[in-house]
Order: C-alpha cells, then sequence, then structure tokens
C-alpha cells in the first residue's frame, strides 16, 4: 500500500470513528437529559415530637432531599425527608419555580414515600423514570440528586459492591434488602435514583458514617412492593411470621438431637410470638427447611435473584394477607403449612414512630406514656448503654418476659410534674405501670376505667419491679389536677391514639 492510499484509508476510518463518538456523547447526554428531566429537589419544613413531655413539639428545622417522578405523575423519595413534614414543596432543575405538594403515602418501615403536587402543571417537561431490576455484583451504576448546597443536578458514579439484608436506619428495626455501592451518596442526595442502563434500579437513601464513599440504595423489590401495597389506598407495610430463630444447626449434636435427616439443612425456630401468624403451628424447636418453595440453608440464606439472600425476602415478595408454605421438621417428621404473611407486631415495638403525635395520659401530674422506642431515645445518643438496668432488660426480653396475650404496651411513668399530691412518687418515675386498683394496665386506654374503680377513696399503682405500691388520695388528685396542668402549660391531660389518626 501507497503513503497516501495509507493517509487517505486513514483519514476516512478516523472520520468514521469522530462521528461514531459523536453519536456515543450524544446518546450518552440525550440519556443524561432524559434522567435529569425526572429528577427534583424536596424541600421539607419538618417538626418532631417530644416523647419526655409528649404534650409538646420540638423546634422547626428544614430538610433537603431528592427523588423523581414516576408513572401516574407521582414522585418518589425516601420516607425520612418527609417524616414528621408539615409542608413539602417540589422544584425541578430547570425552573425556580416552587410547587407545594402532599405526602400521599409514606412507608417508615421501608423509608419509601409518594408525594404529588398541588398543582399538576409541575409535570411539565419531567420525565417519568422506569424500574428496572437489580444491578449485578461489580456492575457500574450513577447515582442523581441534589446534594446539599447546589441548585444542579449532580451524577455520581460508582460499582455495586455488595448485596445483602441489613436494618434500615430510619426506623432502626426494619430489615430489607439493601444494595451497598461507592457512589457518594451525599446530605441531599437522600431518595434521588440510582439508573443503569437508562432504568432505576434503586433509591440512594443512606451512608455509612465510618466509612467514605460507601453509600446504599433501596432496590426495586422494595420499591414495587410499596407500590403494589398502596394500590389499594393505603399502605399496610411489610409483614413477617411472627417467629424467631437460629443457626444452631452448624452443631452436628443438636442436629441428632433434633433427629434432622441427613443432608437436610434450615434453621431453629427459638420462640413463637403469642397470637402471631405461626401460633399453634410453630414450636420451639421445629427446624424450618423451605419457605415459599426455597431451601434454607444453615446460615438462614436462601438463593433467590441469582444470589444468596436472607429467607425472609421469600416473605417480602408477599403481601399481607398473602400465604407463604413453610416446611418444616418436627423430631425428625416432616410437616408443611401455609402460613399468612401479617404484621406480628411485638408488644415492645422496636421501631421508630413517625408522623403521629406520642399517647400519654396525665393523673396528679404522673404523666403516662406507652414504652417506645423513642422514648428511651431521649436517654441520649448512647441510649442502650446508659438505660435504666430494669428498662434495658426489657427492651432487650420484653417479648419472652411477656406473658399475657391481652397486652396491648407496656405503660411507663415517663415523667412527674412536680406537685405536694405527688410529692412521694420519684422513685417510680421511668417504671412500667402494671395495675391501678387491682385492674391490669395492658393499654395507656386502660387508665382512666381503672381511676374509676378507687379503693376507699385511694388510687394505688402497682409497677414491674417493684414491691411497694404507690398510693395517691383520690379526692386530692381531682382537686389539684387542673391546677397542675396549668402550672405546666399542658393542654389537655391525655391523648390517646386515635386521635392521633
Amino acid at each position: 500500500m501507497k503513503a497516501w492510499d495509507f493517509k487517505e484509508e486513514l483519514g476516512g476510518k478516523m472520520r468514521i470513528l469522530g462521528r461514531f463518538l459523536f453519536l456515543l456523547v450524544f446518546l450518552r447526554l440525550d440519556s443524561f437529559g432524559a434522567v435529569e428531566d425526572g429528577v427534583v429537589m424536596i424541600r421539607s419544613v419538618v417538626q418532631d415530637y417530644d416523647y419526655r413531655m409528649p404534650w409538646k413539639q420540638k423546634g422547626m428545622e428544614i430538610k433537603v432531599g431528592s427523588g423523581f417522578v414516576i408513572e401516574g405523575k407521582r414522585v418518589l423519595t425516601n420516607a425520612h425527608n418527609v417524616a414528621n413534614a408539615k409542608y413539602v414543596e417540589l422544584r425541578k432543575e430547570k425552573s425556580a419555580k416552587r410547587f407545594p405538594a402532599f405526602v400521599k403515602f409514606i412507608g417508615h418501615d421501608c423509608d419509601l414515600a409518594l408525594l404529588v403536587p398541588f398543582d399538576s402543571d409541575f409535570f411539565d417537561g419531567t420525565a417519568a423514570l422506569r424500574l428496572g431490576g437489580i444491578p449485578a455484583i461489580n456492575s457500574k451504576v450513577s447515582t442523581y440528586g441534589f446534594p446539599v448546597g447546589g441548585n444542579r443536578v449532580s451524577v455520581t458514579e460508582g460499582v455495586v459492591s455488595r448485596i445483602e439484608t441489613d436494618i434500615y436506619v430510619l426506623t432502626g428495626a426494619d430489615k430489607h434488602l439493601v444494595v451497598q455501592t461507592d457512589a457518594a451518596i451525599n446530605p441531599g442526595n437522600s431518595g434521588g435514583p440510582v439508573v443503569q442502563n437508562g432504568k432505576v434500579v434503586g433509591v440512594a437513601f443512606q451512608g455509612l458514617r465510618q466509612a467514605e464513599n460507601i453509600g446504599y440504595m433501596i432496590p426495586t423489590t422494595v420499591i414495587r412492593h410499596f407500590l403494589m401495597d398502596i394500590e389499594d389506598g393505603r399502605y399496610d407495610g411489610f409483614g413477617s411470621l411472627g417467629f424467631t430463630y437460629n443457626t444452631a444447626l452448624h452443631n452436628p449434636s443438636y442436629r441428632k438431637f433434633l433427629k434432622v435427616p441427613e443432608g437436610i439443612e434450615g434453621v431453629v425456630v427459638e420462640q413463637v410470638l403469642l397470637d402471631s401468624s405461626v401460633s399453634g403451628i410453630l414450636k420451639r424447636e421445629d427446624v424450618i427447611t423451605r419457605i415459599g418453595g426455597y431451601k434454607i440453608d444453615n446460615d438462614g440464606m436462601i438463593r433467590m435473584y441469582g444470589l444468596r439472600v436472607d429467607f425472609s425476602e421469600a416473605i417480602e415478595q408477599k403481601q399481607l394477607g398473602e400465604e407463604i408454605e413453610i416446611e418444616f421438621y418436627r423430631k425428625g417428621i416432616r410437616k408443611v403449612a401455609n402460613v399468612e404473611v401479617a404484621l406480628n407486631r411485638t408488644v415492645l415495638d422496636y421501631a421508630r414512630r413517625y408522623d403521629k403525635p406520642p399517647s400519654y395520659f396525665i393523673y396528679a401530674g404522673l404523666v403516662f406514656t406507652p414504652l417506645t422506642r423513642n422514648l428511651l431515645e431521649t436517654w441520649g445518643r448512647n441510649w442502650i448503654r446508659v438505660l435504666p438496668n430494669h428498662l434495658r432488660y426489657l427492651f432487650a426480653f420484653s417479648t419472652e418476659l411477656n406473658q399475657d396475650p391481652l397486652r396491648k404496651e407496656y405503660v411507663l411513668l415517663s415523667e412527674i410534674l412536680s406537685d405536694p399530691v405527688n410529692a412521694y412518687a420519684s422513685s417510680y418515675k421511668n417504671f412500667v405501670l402494671e395495675s391501678i386498683n387491682d385492674m391490669p394496665i395492658r393499654s395507656l386506654k386502660d387508665i382512666p376505667k381503672a381511676l374509676a374503680k378507687t379503693k376507699k377513696g385511694f388510687c394505688v399503682f402497682r409497677f414491674m419491679d417493684k414491691l411497694r405500691p404507690l398510693v395517691i388520695e383520690a379526692k386530692r388528685a381531682e382537686e389539684r389536677g387542673e391546677k397542675i396542668l396549668q402550672t405546666y402549660n399542658v393542654p389537655k391531660d391525655h391523648r390517646f391514639e386515635e386521635e392521633n389518626q
């Protein structure tokens, strides 16, 4: 080949390559533009509740987060961006106009919320983003959002490094599938879409404080469950079967003791919750080997989505009220049962609560409230370490300690509005109320009924872990009640759960 022929051919190839590169860049920018048009900035004014003085609210603060448009003219975001919100507004990148919005559905347990602007003109010029599947390990993803301090959509790229079940930070108790990525998830990015090949594969929702450039996203399996749940006009939540378990089958001696057949793996039932879905079906030391058709291994894992995940993922495929089949062995005998997926809540709710003011009842300056995680966290950042020993023990073993199937909640004497009528009550503060006038207290709403049954003009309060009762003269309590409320600026002596709806 002559030099000029080579140069001419090379020049032609370079022109073709140039056009190809231009096309790639154009497609890349066009793809970015489509995603960018669906990303939304969310600004909310939030006001949390004071669980020590439950008739009060704390100061207001501004939260900034991200979200994105989905089909049906709706905006999907994190629940923590709008939890306890008094006001919410949306803004698009290409416009300075702010659009007031309202929270139509919120799932604190999965950290997802659905927003709707009051003015549908908000959606002019936006693009609804479509949901994809679960990204592969080591695949690249792009996180879109509005980091704090900026008014433009930012994009950070990263690699998927892990997919597993973990605790969601918002409630501190609920566990779902999470996808870990090294794409930076900064304040303000939360709620933004994580995109792969033009489709949303997750919602950015929490970073790891102890490490840099490690963040998590909520996968589309959780998102789809949330969206399917709200199709009937309300959010019910993720369910469970109502038992705890251990992974003790690794111990060959224990396997023989339980008469587990050779080659069979599974988890061992540790406790069955009272009145749960599996009450009357499962017993302690039953060995669950399959769930929803998936084999459970000795670590409590199953094969799903081409991954090894916690067996709870099979339950999370179901909506409340649906059934799932379980296979289990009892003393070597194989059994099969269909079990309803339900909320199966414990007496002491380990999850933080939002969007409902705390319930309380005040009598003679004694402030009674349900024992909740929110209340326990008023002891400070290291609350689990500094709690009184009896409360720490109750928090850790509340399910095992409760043998009353009628108990709905533990009621705590959380505060005392000091007055001569309750001058000797301080030693009972932060103890669980068991009865008033010999009537068991199974929920806060039992208190006024019990107070009506005075014993010879006295009200007798008995507390868990206390031998001596607290006795208050009913007539003096009635005389001082209104005065105490006025002195401490308490507008009302009670608020019950139904009043919070």
